[in-house]
């Protein structure tokens, strides 16, 4: 099937999805497209998940996901992925995937092995704020642009020039007004490409070149980006659980979301970690300065509460 251009389609359009919901075989619905860049928030993995979904009242049910979103020309311009419902089944919105993010997603797969992410390193502001918090930043209701609430320092955002009230009004030329509009635009490029930011400060509009990073910085500090990528979330066993288990301390892994973890180990929910690298792990704030010492690979040392033997999990291309 062809891959058409998702840019190009209009609110209004007439469009066919196709599936197999409810276990039936192969079924085709009609509709029309009635948003685009939707953020539902149903994406909550990962550090900075992407939503900008195709609307659409085609109807689409459970087991529709993966199933293409046609245009009246014949040319796939996105794939089904969600639908919002108070009882499970199609209500009258169905949200797709934009093709130009998947060929983007497909094509990095298919020539690096793995999705390349490039990130701008901003904080938006969120659409709903309260007029104090709009007046501390300077937003201007009248603008129709994305404003930036908080830029980290050491990100590619910072290093154009790029700083806090600021608002974006265009990448590479295409109007931005939401924040899942800009994020579908910076998802589709990759580490080291440039882009041409278009924003307004002070009133003025001013355009500068963003070479994007690949790695997401955090605010408060680096060290918690290093963490973020592990895809995990951490909490320090007590002396006496360690005692028991006849560790000195160590990290509990309590939850495994995506992320480097998960990708390429098989770690379990319940891991406790006690060395990484060749450092001894035994708080939250030590695991952070260990893996912001690591190289590029390493591996994890730790326990499973139930058992003594020692298990080792390796993590390659940690700084890439």
């Amino acid at each position: 099937m062809p891959m058409g251009n998702s840019d190009d389609a209009r609110l209004g359009q007439w469009v066919l999805a196709i599936g197999y919901p409810l276990n039936l075989d192969v079924t085709v619905t009609e509709g029309i497209i009635s948003a685009k860049s939707r953020n539902i928030g149903i994406n909550r993995q990962g550090s900075a998940p992407v939503e900008s979904f195709i609307q659409t009242d085609a109807a689409v049910n459970p087991g529709s996901s993966g199933g293409a979103l046609v245009n009246t020309n014949g040319e796939l311009i996105g794939i089904n992925s969600a639908i919002a419902s108070p009882t499970g089944s199609y209500a009258g919105y169905a949200y797709s995937i934009p093709s130009n993010l998947v060929k983007k997603v497909i094509g990095d797969i298919m020539k690096f092995g793995s999705v390349q992410r490039g990130y701008l390193g901003i904080s938006m502001a969120p659409e709903q704020l309260d007029d104090s918090k709009k007046k501390e930043l300077g937003i201007n209701d009248d603008v129709n642009g994305v404003w930036i609430m908080e830029v980290d320092p050491t990100g590619a955002a910072a290093e154009a020039g790029l700083r806090k009230s600021d608002a974006i009004i265009k990448i590479n030329g295409v109007a931005v007004s939401i924040g899942s509009q800009l994020s579908e635009q910076i998802a589709r490029e990759k580490p080291g490409d440039k882009i041409m930011i278009t924003y307004l400060r002070d009133g003025n509009e001013k355009t500068v070149e963003v070479v994007l990073k690949n790695k997401l910085g955090t605010f408060a500090s680096q060290k918690t980006a290093v963490i973020e990528s592990l895809g995990a979330n951490f909490a320090a066993i007590s002396q006496d659980d360690a005692s028991k288990m006849g560790i000195d301390g160590g990290v509990q892994v309590t939850n495994i979301h995506n992320g480097l973890i998960s990708n390429e180990t098989n770690m379990r929910a319940g891991f406790i970690i006690t060395k990484i690298g060749d450092q001894n792990i035994k708080t939250v704030d030590e695991l952070k300065e260990a893996l912001s010492n690591q190289s590029s690979n390493f591996q994890i040392q730790g326990v499973y509460p139930d058992g003594k033997e020692v298990y080792y999990y390796g993590i390659n291309d940690f700084k890439k």
